[in-house]
Formats: C-alpha cells, structure tokens, sequence
C-alpha cells in the first residue's frame, strides 16, 4: 500500500481487518493505556512497598525491590500489546476480551491486598485465582492470535513465581501478614 493511502485513512486490505492504519494506532495506543491505567491503580496501594517490603521476612530467592518495577513495566507493554492484537483481529473475541479485563482487575487487587491491606492470605487467592485467569486468557488468545497469546507467557511464568513468593512471604510474616481474618480491614 502507497505511504499516502497509509496516512489518510485508505482501510487496510492484509487479511481481513478493515480498521485503517490510523485506528490500529488509536487502538494500540488505547490498549496501552488501559492497561497501564490499571497498573497504576494498583500502584496507587504501593506506594510505600518498598520499605514495606524491606522489613518482610523473605526466601532467599526473593529478588530485591528494586526489580520488580522494570519487570512489571515490561509485562504490562506486552499485555497492552497481545489484547491490542487480539482486538484487532475481526470476529468474535468478546469472551477473550472479557477474560483480559478480569484478568487486569485481579492484577490490580492483588498489589491492595498484599501492600495497602496485609492480607496475606487473601493476596495468596487472588494471585492463584490470576494466574488460572492468564491461563485462560493465553487458550483464548490462542484461538484467535498466536503471537498474542505468546506475548503473555513472560506475564504467567513471573505471576506462577510470584504466587510462589506470595506464599513463602505470607506464611513467613504472620504477624505482618494476616491470616488469622479473610475479612478486608475495616
């Protein structure tokens, strides 16, 4: 396609997406945003999770604070990457797209339950019941964008170690960490 048609919004003809150049830009650029929208929101009960963090009693594979915001800022750019391919591709995706969504909201609760709550216990079923939601959402990606689904593998490999460090974290903090209520503070 001639640069020209490229920028003044001439539909694409690869495959069979219609949206023109300029709406697969919005749409990136949508998706990123929503996704480090939430990230943000979650971020908002970390405020003070690196000294908090720092006085956890932690195994001693527990990577040091300082690489969990490189690393998340990474998985969240392929997240907003993979739904944006997966929003773009025609058909029906609305069950993927959902899965995405909720997917999202339990990443974002988690960082409240742990950080802002000290719900040790609760943080532990949420990062459980997120990574079964990744899992669904990279069968579904699956079905519909192979490269989408490809770009979450980093996301559930470090969200599997991160229930694991979840885990070691909460059960060695017991009284930092509650376990002795589910119930959210009051």
């Amino acid at each position: 396609m001639p640069p020209f048609a490229m920028t003044h919004g001439v539909h694409s003809t690869a495959g069979a997406n219609s949206r023109t150049v300029r709406s697969q830009v919005v749409g990136l650029i949508a998706w990123l945003a929503v996704v480090f929208a939430v990230a943000a929101a979650g971020s908002i009960a970390s405020i003070e999770a690196s000294s908090f963090y720092g006085q956890l009693k932690k195994p001693s594979w527990a990577p040091p604070a300082s690489v969990f915001g490189p690393v998340w800022s990474t998985l969240y750019a392929l997240m907003g990457l993979s739904a944006w391919l997966v929003w773009r591709k025609p058909g029906a995706k609305s069950l993927a797209l959902w899965l995405f969504g909720s997917q999202l909201a339990a990443n974002a609760l988690w960082s409240w339950l742990f950080f802002a709550w000290h719900r040790g216990a609760l943080a532990f079923i949420d990062v459980l019941v997120l990574f079964i939601l990744i899992a669904a959402t990279i069968i579904s990606f699956w079905r519909l964008n192979r490269v989408a689904a490809v770009l979450l593998l980093p996301y559930i490999l470090w969200v599997g170690f991160a229930a694991a460090l979840t885990w070691a974290v909460w059960r060695g903090n017991p009284g930092i960490l509650s376990s002795a209520s589910l119930l959210l503070p009051s």
